[in-house]
């Protein structure tokens, strides 16, 4: 759905980060608190015959610290994998690293222009099988536009550190408002990672405010070339608490 801004009243539904690839321009009201979790999200790829499948009942919790600066912890505390292929198959089960972010809703004279950057710091504290067992550190940006009170557009710009290497993700993205509890939008996402293909995917997702305070929603990217997983997804639900 188009993207709250930080000087949303804090009577009107906040801005959920999920789901996309891209985050809000909104943060949430000090003392205020969000939940949202993945009931889960899923990613599926054939490469090289085998065929693999992902769910991740990943979380990210956020806490305003101030109307336009708020703390993130994220988890994926479940996670299962299944591989088939080559006569053979597999599967793991397991935890996945801890994220820790700070999001900063940027100041706008535009009253149709927000802003908001996200920094955070990986730490692998997940299990063998759902770790790269190094830390990671990024720098995003979103930037969104209301054309008018029900269509908006945002790019989404991050860049993400491990190992010495860089990887660079870039995503433009077209929300619409269909009525008061109905939402879409489109999406592109594309990611340049150092001695790595690129990846590229595009899709769409839909929300739903079950009440002013709850969100549903559901999401299906597909992969543009074949370095990208087939497909990723997935359903949530976002629950914020004032």
């Amino acid at each position: 759905m188009p993207p709250a801004r930080a000087d949303t009243p804090a009577s009107d539904p906040p801005a959920f980060d999920r789901p996309g690839i891209a985050f809000s321009t909104g943060t949430l009201p000090r003392g205020g608190f969000a939940w949202e979790q993945g009931l889960p999200d899923v990613q599926r790829d054939r490469s090289g015959g085998v065929r693999s499948t992902g769910y991740s009942a990943g979380s990210n919790l956020r806490l305003g610290l101030t109307d336009t600066l708020e703390l993130q912890l994220a988890a994926s505390p479940y996670n299962y994998q299944r591989q088939r292929g080559g006569g053979a198959r597999s599967s793991a089960r397991g935890a996945g690293d801890t994220a820790l972010a700070l999001k900063l809703a940027l100041p706008s004279s535009n009253d149709k222009f927000s802003w908001a950057v996200l920094g955070s710091a990986t730490v692998a504290t997940g299990d063998r099988d759902f770790s790269d067992g190094r830390d990671h550190y990024a720098l995003g940006a979103t930037v969104a536009y209301d054309f008018d009170d029900a269509t908006s557009g945002s790019l989404y710009l991050n860049v993400e550190r491990s190992g010495g290497a860089d990887a660079w993700t870039f995503s433009p993205s077209l929300s619409r408002a269909f009525n008061a509890r109905w939402g879409g939008y489109l999406e592109a996402g594309w990611t340049r990672t150092a001695h790595a293909p690129d990846t590229g995917v595009a899709g769409a997702g839909v929300t739903f405010m079950a009440t002013p305070t709850i969100q549903l929603d559901a999401s299906l990217d597909a992969g543009l070339n074949d370095a990208a997983p087939d497909w990723q997804g997935g359903i949530g639900v976002s629950l914020f608490f004032r």
